[in-house]
């Protein structure tokens, strides 16, 4: 039987082939989903997503399954707690980031009634496809998660740069960036 053709990036790790083929690029329309994705891309910042996977089991715990509600009321007592858990990136400023950016995501779901429908927006409510045959052609930040870094700063969010940003939007499948001989790849 031949093996599937994977974009080289999820090779190296068992954990990176799993989050390629059932999560990267997957578009996804589920709030809860994009406050795990933006707390734990803020996380990464400075350091590898493998880092990130392998504590997402002790963010899930810290974050409260990722409930922005629940989050949003965190105390600065919790915040400390959190912090002695050697289950996530203990960067203070990260966690902080994270108990904010769930009062901000409330705050949009409000406005908009969903963070999807805000977020998709940016994006026309249709997947970006690219045509990339080489990690070497994918850039890490694009016009539409530059205009929508500069959105969520200006809501308040932290952590929340293009670079982030154009993450989230692949892991969250609002840009395919799975190279075209992938078999993720849906052209």
């Amino acid at each position: 039987m031949e093996e599937k053709k994977r974009c080289p990036w999820c090779l190296t790790t068992e954990t990176y082939m799993r989050y390629h083929d059932e999560e990267w690029g997957t578009p996804v329309h589920d709030d809860r989903v994009h406050f795990e994705f933006l707390v734990l891309e803020g996380a990464q910042a400075g350091l590898s997503w493998l880092t990130i996977l392998n504590k997402r089991s002790g963010y899930r715990k810290n974050f409260a399954d990722f409930d922005p509600e629940k989050v949003a009321r965190f105390t600065q007592k919790r915040i400390e707690k959190i912090l002695l858990d050697p289950g996530i990136v203990r960067n203070r400023l990260k966690v902080v980031a994270a108990v904010n950016n769930a009062k901000r995501f409330l705050e949009v779901q409000k406005e908009f009634g969903s963070f999807d429908k805000y977020i998709w927006q940016f994006v026309n409510g249709r997947t970006i496809v690219n045509k990339r045959k080489t990690t070497k052609q994918i850039k890490p930040t694009s016009k539409e998660s530059d205009a929508l870094s500069k959105d969520l700063i200006k809501r308040g969010f932290k952590f929340v740069g293009s670079t982030v940003i154009y993450a989230h939007m692949q892991a969250c499948g609002l840009v395919n960036d799975h190279l075209v001989d992938c078999w993720k790849y849906k052209g």
